[in-house]
């Protein structure tokens, strides 16, 4: 299995190492995170750096994907996301075998399907998106990078959802709604039109 870095220790750290030893294809390196974390363990994975040391572990591990939630902010992933690029890590797709991702869908790099996520025929997701456990990214949505669909999600067909947007635990997106960049949508939330009134 090939060596992979996960850029994180929080609690989205934990649930990606879960998909990516059910996965089987990766092994994880390490993980990055904040001075402080350095030296302790994630699930029995040492937290071997900071971000400032992405230069140095670059040279030893060539994959790496981010492992920080998008919330309050999704500033963080996309500053972390650039530095990835800019150092030449591989960001892989991420996909857990108990997902259901149709192979006429097109997924960027560094984006992450959990557990029991279904990603139907036609959709377009951009790079380093999150799509959390049992989210439905439904057939011709448009997502577009650093967003985050969050647990039990429905974002029904043909919606297009601007960059860096959120989309609580169990919200529902009715088909065809056109969401700007950085829309967020609380917890449990039907979104029938938009602007929300």
């Amino acid at each position: 299995m090939k060596p992979l870095l996960l850029i994180g220790c929080g609690g989205h750290a934990r649930s990606l190492i879960d998909v990516v030893e059910s996965g089987g294809q990766w092994r994880v390196h390490g993980l990055v995170g904040l001075p402080a974390q350095v030296g302790g363990s994630v699930l029995g994975y040492p937290v071997i750096a900071s971000d400032a040391e992405l230069p140095e572990l670059r040279l030893s591990c060539e994959a790496a994907v981010l492992a920080i939630g998008q919330v309050p902010d999704p500033a963080p992933r996309q500053r972390l996301a650039t530095q990835l690029e800019q150092l030449g890590f591989h960001c892989p797709v991420l996909i857990s075998p108990h997902a259901v991702v149709s192979r006429h869908a097109q997924l960027g790099p560094g984006t992450v399907v959990a557990h029991g996520a279904i990603v139907n025929a036609g959709a377009l997701v951009g790079a380093h998106c999150i799509l959390n456990s049992r989210a439905l990214i439904e057939h011709d949505v448009q997502l577009g990078d650093h967003c985050h669909v969050s647990t039990g999600a429905l974002v029904n067909g043909g919606v297009c959802l601007g960059s860096g947007s959120f989309i609580g635990s169990g919200a529902m997106l009715r088909e065809g709604l056109q969401l700007p960049a950085g829309t967020v949508i609380s917890a449990g939330k039907r979104v029938m039109g938009w602007p929300l009134l």
